[in-house]
């Protein structure tokens, strides 16, 4: 192990002590902010509650996303799920603001309302050039689901549509949702996801300023098949990109082999301090061992150097999504975040590479708890959080977690 992972290993083992010190907070009173508050600036917090089913009026919370602004404020997105917890229905993107670090949260806004449909999926980034938040989501209509979708079932103003919407005034208010499904979905295309997760603000090389989204989606099957289009093998995945600070959007790559041995779906992204874009895919219950997949983009997400791959270091990790920060820094390494149980959704844990993604290693488990979908975000130079869904006996909160580092 290089000195790098070991400083690394013993700045996250000083977790377990800070957390048995530091309550979670859920929901705080203006009392309880203002104590969170005077702990942050001493000595700092462990963890906190930002999103906890049953409270807020939504039934459930799920699909966490995370992003800080210029002027340090973290921003967590989720889905706010009226009826319950599952991937259809009356479904709302949410939103609630901390200037602490995520010690204590601001009150919960909606940024996205499905009115009675469903809208989810949020992927937000900061652009570098403005400071302004932009947040590409999904959504359809409430009454249908993903198999109908997938089977050909639903007329397209029903089924899955695209939105981009921004925020100027770090996090307050965004703009109202703007749909730009023709740009970025090909004609025979049926499922469609952004994320989830934060997307990707390309920061050096010729494509310095551009806005990147990892996605994924499905396809019908070929004239004359008898399948119907909801099997597995026809997901693929995609990135849509912006120039131009998320006014016009365009279609990059595009890996679709439909073959069922590396089925693409939901998909997290990072740049390389070397310019590439990596990206890491769930596989979707495809025939190649393992449930990870891996590929790089030398081009800023408009081609991919070669297609998706088996990432064996990760063979631990279920059919679920997960999440990549590349930490600042030439020789610093890239994150991963996911559930650790190759069979089951529980015990999220961050794992590091040293070499661009080609191997990672497992640094720290958070818990052993139930946990599924997660997205990572760098707080300051020495520190990184990630929030994730996670419950004593299923995933019924969105907790904010916060890791010191070296």
């Amino acid at each position: 192990m290089s000195p790098l992972s070991r400083t690394l290993l013993t700045a996250l083992a000083l977790l377990t002590s800070l957390t048995a010190r530091v309550p979670v907070q859920a929901n705080p009173t203006p009392a309880d902010t203002t104590h969170a508050t005077r702990a942050h600036a001493t000595t700092g917090c462990a963890s906190s509650l930002p999103y906890v089913s049953g409270r807020g009026g939504y039934a459930s919370y799920r699909i966490p996303a995370v992003v800080t602004t210029g002027h340090g404020t973290v921003l967590a997105f989720a889905e706010g799920r009226r009826d319950g917890a599952g991937d259809t229905g009356d479904i709302d993107v949410v939103l609630r603001r901390s200037t602490d670090g995520g010690c204590t949260w601001g009150p919960l806004t909606v940024v996205a309302a499905g009115h009675g449909d469903t809208r989810g999926n949020p992927a937000p980034v900061v652009d570098p050039r403005t400071g302004a938040v932009i947040l590409v989501t999904c959504g359809n209509s409430g009454s249908v689901t993903e198999a109908e979708i997938m089977r050909g079932e639903v007329p397209a103003e029903r089924g899955r549509r695209v939105f981009v919407q921004r925020s100027r005034d770090d996090g307050r208010h965004f703009t109202r949702p703007v749909d730009i499904t023709a740009r970025v979905v090909r004609p025979g295309w049926r499922w469609y996801a952004t994320g989830p997760g934060h997307a990707l603000a390309l920061t050096r090389g010729p494509h310095a300023g551009r806005l990147l989204v990892p996605a994924n989606h499905s396809a019908a099957p070929p004239a004359g098949s008898s399948d119907t289009g909801r099997e597995a093998r026809y997901y693929g995945g995609h990135a849509l990109y912006s120039d131009d600070g998320g006014c016009t959007w365009h279609l990059g790559f595009v890996a679709a082999r439909y073959d069922g041995v590396t089925n693409v779906n939901e998909t997290s992204a990072a740049q390389l301090p070397d310019g590439r874009v990596y990206f890491s895919a769930r596989d979707q219950n495809g025939s190649a061992p393992g449930n990870r997949l891996g590929a790089y983009s030398a081009d800023g997400g408009t081609t991919l150097n070669r297609p998706y791959a088996v990432q064996p270091t990760l063979d631990d990790v279920p059919v679920v999504q997960g999440s990549l920060l590349q930490l600042a820094g030439p020789a610093a390494p890239l994150l991963f975040s996911a559930p650790s149980v190759p069979t089951a959704r529980r015990a999220m844990a961050i794992w590091s590479s040293e070499d661009f993604g080609r191997t990672f290693t497992r640094l720290r488990t958070l818990s052993n708890r139930p946990a599924a979908y997660s997205d990572l975000v760098q707080l300051a130079p020495g520190t990184v959080g990630v929030l994730y869904e996670t419950g004593a006996h299923s995933p019924d909160t969105l907790e904010f977690r916060r890791l010191p580092l070296p």
